[in-house]
C-alpha cells in the first residue's frame, strides 16, 4: 500500500545563501529520533562524503550533525560510522544531485546492527546546493536548528529553497 513520508524539517542560518528551511525523512526502521531541538548546530560535511569508514574530520562531527553522502555502503552502516565518531545525527543526501522530489526510504540491511543517533534522509539537489554553498564560502560547516515546527510558521513566511519550484 502507499505509505505516507513522515518529514522532519531543519533550517539552516549560515551561510545566509542558503537560509532556508529544508525537508528531509527519517528512517524507516532505524535510528533514534529527536528528543531535543537543536537551535544552533553545526551541520558538518562528512570527510569522505560517503562516510564508510574512518573519518578525516571525525573530531568535528563529535556533538554535532554530519552531512553524509549516499552510496559506497548501506544506510545503516554510515549512520554507525556518524555514531561511532559521537556525531548526534546523520543527514544523508541522495547523490543524484538533480533529484528534487524523490525521497528514498532508508531500511534496516540485514547485518542486525543498530544505531541510536536519528538519520534523515535529504534529497540531492538540497544536499548539493549545501555543500556547494559551503565551498564556495570556504566554511567547514553550516550552522542549522532542527527540528523546526513548520506549522507555527505562517506558509508566506516559510523560506523553502527556491530550486524546489524550478
Amino acid at each position: 500500500g502507499l505509505r505516507i513520508h513522515e518529514y522532519l524539517y531543519f533550517q539552516v542560518l549560515s551561510p545566509g545563501d542558503i537560509r532556508y528551511i529544508f525537508t528531509a525523512t527519517p528512517a524507516k526502521d532505524f535510528g533514534g529520533v529527536f528528543n531535543t531541538r537543536y537551535d544552533q548546530i553545526h551541520l558538518v560535511p562528512a570527510d569522505p562524503p560517503e562516510a564508510c569508514g574512518e573519518l578525516n574530520n571525525g573530531v568535528f562531527i563529535q556533538d554535532q550533525i554530519a552531512l553524509v553522502e549516499r552510496g559506497g555502503c548501506s544506510f545503516l552502516s554510515k549512520t554507525r560510522v556518524i555514531q561511532e565518531h559521537g556525531g548526534r545525527a546523520v543527514i544523508i543526501a541522495d547523490n543524484a544531485y538533480d533529484n528534487d522530489s524523490f525521497y528514498i526510504e532508508m531500511v534496516q540491511d540485514s547485518s542486525r546492527r543498530t544505531a541510536d543517533i536519528p538519520a534523515l534522509f535529504l534529497l540531492g539537489r538540497d544536499g548539493y546546493m549545501i555543500r556547494r554553498s559551503l565551498e564556495q564560502h570556504g566554511l567547514p560547516w553550516a550552522v542549522i536548528s532542527i527540528p523546526v515546527n513548520v506549522t507555527s510558521i505562517p506558509t508566506y513566511e516559510m523560506m523553502q529553497p527556491p530550486w524546489t519550484f524550478w
